[in-house]
């Protein structure tokens, strides 16, 4: 059986040399994308042997992928879920757990974000019935500043939840003392930020929860997925219940009575003994991940520091090829940062003879893709108009960042010929219309 188990995975590898293209670039014809995943002979090899054995729900390899990840950001536990987004659900639906009691976060609690945002760092406060409370962010570093956030402090307010944004960490140790100022909680949306380091540490490690994405765009991938990181175990605990079906119960899939005594408990009104394994202390969901997600996970999780590397290389090249171009606000690192970047973040300055949309259409034109700085503005999104927030200060540079802001690639699988035929493009733009 292991031949022939060897034999077919030969011959994936020969299938994957057979596959590669020969990955000419051809300026204005090869699609440059804003963003992508990277995957080579062992992710597929990672795969298909995990197919092979058939185990297709969270097994052994979603358990060690969870431990060496945990270790890697140096939290005691990570919880491996479907997306980054579910994480956010998870995470901020962990704070509203009876198990907190007088801690627990209510309906009307009030929890510190900011519209320009991607939605799911912002949904589950509404889905979970809580109110939140905007406030703006500094064009360049594309942050908010713990002033900004502090002045948004209110009797309500509960927690603070707000994502490093494209990689570019805010200042989240003094955000983490703000929040332990004012007995808050704070959650680190990492989802874009994986490998940053603040004051020489990995981002999410300050908060009380901590999120990441696995979504092709992001800095490693299982295609789809998610992680819930944190050192706090009953956080842990908890946000493993609601991922988990709202089980009480912690025995792994096809395991039993890991507790010993798993019809002795009384729980609810439920007749003594009742079976552990089908007591729910949680109105959960099952947001679990596949064995499948977390083999590519595993084989990802072996490239993702030189994957890290190449963002910030890309970035760097493209920050020094386009300094001193006029009427672009180009993106900087907050200090005592080291960012590992999402995208390369470009401003057209409000006075600029020209507007991002027509640099857009002239990037795009030219197979360059790009994005926008997720939702600009989600207040002015259809599906905010009739949500119950508040606003602290002006909107006004979430409202230039709507209209004059966007994104280009700085994904490893980049070269530095893209990078620079992104650079000429740009040059080319401004220069004709300056």
């Amino acid at each position: 059986m292991n031949d022939h188990k060897a034999l077919i995975l030969d011959e994936v590898r020969k299938y994957h040399e057979d596959v590669q293209t020969s990955g000419e670039f051809v300026p204005g014809v090869t699609e440059i994308w804003p963003t992508g995943a990277v995957h080579d002979v062992e992710d597929r090899i990672a795969l298909v042997e995990a197919a092979l054995e058939l185990r297709v729900a969270a097994g052994n390899r979603a358990r060690t992928f969870e431990s060496v990840f945990a270790r890697k950001l140096k939290r005691r536990k990570a919880l491996l879920t479907t997306s980054g987004s579910s994480a956010n659900l998870l995470a901020l639906t962990s704070l509203t757990s009876h198990r907190l009691q007088d801690m627990r976060l209510q309906p009307g609690d009030e929890v510190i974000t900011v519209a320009a945002a991607f939605p799911t760092t912002v949904n589950p406060i509404l889905q979970n019935g809580m109110v939140p409370v905007f406030v703006d962010v500094e064009l360049g570093t594309y942050n908010p500043t713990v002033d900004m956030v502090a002045q948004a402090i209110g009797p309500k307010t509960k927690a603070i939840m707000i994502a490093h944004t494209v990689g570019n960490p805010f200042d989240v140790v003094d955000m983490a003392r703000l929040a332990a100022e004012h007995e808050l909680f704070l959650i680190e949306d990492n989802c874009d930020a994986l490998g940053s380091f603040y004051d020489g540490e990995p981002t999410g490690t300050f908060g009380d929860l901590a999120t990441v994405s696995f979504y092709p765009a992001h800095h490693m991938t299982m295609g789809e997925g998610g992680c819930v990181v944190t050192s706090n175990l009953a956080l842990a605990r908890i946000v493993e219940s609601l991922r988990d079906w709202g089980r009480d119960c912690w025995c792994e899939p096809g395991e039993s009575n890991t507790c010993l005594k798993r019809f002795s408990y009384q729980m609810g009104t439920l007749p003594a003994g009742y079976d552990h394994k089908y007591i729910y202390s949680h109105v959960g969901y099952n947001l679990k991940a596949t064995e499948l997600q977390a083999a590519l996970g595993l084989s990802q999780l072996n490239k993702v520091d030189d994957f890290c590397a190449a963002r910030r290389r890309n970035w760097r090249r493209l920050r020094e090829g386009l300094d001193g171009v006029p009427h672009l606000l180009l993106p900087k690192a907050t200090p005592r940062s080291d960012p590992s970047w999402y995208g390369f973040v470009l401003t057209v300055e409000p006075e600029a003879p020209f507007g991002a949309a027509e640099l857009v259409a002239f990037l795009e034109d030219r197979k360059i893709g790009t994005r926008r700085l997720f939702g600009g503005n989600l207040l002015r999104h259809p599906a905010y108009q009739d949500q119950k927030y508040r606003i602290v200060g002006e909107l006004t540079n979430t409202d230039i960042i709507t209209t004059q802001t966007f994104h280009v690639g700085v994904y490893p699988g980049l070269t530095d010929e893209m990078i620079d035929y992104v650079v000429s493009s740009i040059k080319e733009f401004v220069r004709a219309h300056g």
